[in-house]
This record gives structure tokens, sequence and C-alpha cells, in this order.
């Protein structure tokens, strides 16, 4: 003869206990993971740096410059070609129009195969996210691509 489970009211509130106590260490956890976040994200020099750094960049910090931009209503031809260069590398700025955002450029310092001219790299950061970056020179000559390419020279 076999033997069945019964499903008392013990086991019941055993079962929602455990379930609750899963729910609650996910939402703790995903706060925690959300602080840490902001304490070393995109807020920050450090975590800007980080962030540059895991897409193998090199900045000056002592170089950083800082502008609060609103991005316009609508996409002129220079920001349509602008934004065909952010969507290639998975950022949109039509997500964006007419919001605020900080513009962060840098000066590269590991940008190889450039001489007599500076390169500088530029990220548009809109709370804890980056939604847009360029690498670029100032130069009439010059390069402009985005932070997750890395030209072939």
């Amino acid at each position: 003869m076999q033997k069945v489970a019964e499903f008392t009211r013990k086991r019941a509130l055993s079962i929602v206990f455990f379930a609750s106590l899963i729910i609650f260490l996910l939402i703790l956890g995903r706060w925690l993971l959300a602080y840490r976040n902001e304490s070393t994200g995109l807020s920050t020099l450090e975590g800007r740096q980080m962030f540059l750094s895991r897409l193998g960049w090199e900045i000056d910090p002592g170089s950083e410059e800082v502008k609060n931009i609103v991005i316009p209503e609508e996409l002129d031809p220079v920001l349509t070609e602008y934004n065909t260069l952010q969507l290639a590398q998975g950022y949109d700025l039509k997500k964006h129009l007419g919001k605020e955002c900080c513009q962060y450029t840098y000066l590269l310092t590991n940008y190889e195969n450039v001489r007599d001219e500076d390169v500088y790299i530029c990220i548009y950061v809109r709370g804890q996210k980056v939604i847009a970056g360029d690498i670029h020179t100032n130069s009439m000559n010059g390069f402009m691509h985005g932070i997750k390419t890395v030209p072939k020279v």
C-alpha cells in the first residue's frame, strides 16, 4: 500500500513561508544591487571610468568636461546621422527626444595610431544609463565612431 502525502494546514503554511522568504530575498538582492550600482555607477567619475574601461578605453580623469544638455524634440539631419552611429552600437536617441542628459567628455589615453592630435571619448548619460557615445577628434580631417567600436588600422 502506498502512502499518500496529505496536504495539511501545516504543509500549506510551510509552502507560503518559503515562497515569501524567496520573494523577500529576491527583493533584498535587487535592492542591494541597485544600491551598489548607485554608489559606483555612472553618477561618479570612478563609475564612468569603470564603464569605459570595460569597453577597453582608458581616459585622463583630469580632462573631464561635463555639460547638461537637452536632446531636441526632433532629430535634424546631422542628429539623424549621429543616431545611425548610435543605433549600430545599441543606443537610440529617439527614445530620449526632449529629455535632459549629461554629456561627459574625456581625453582618451590609449587610442592607437593617431599622431599630433587628441582623441576624445564622449558619453551621454541619463539617470544611470548610457544613451549614446562616440570617439572623435576635433580637427577638420578628423573622425568619429562609436564607443563600442575599435577601428581596424
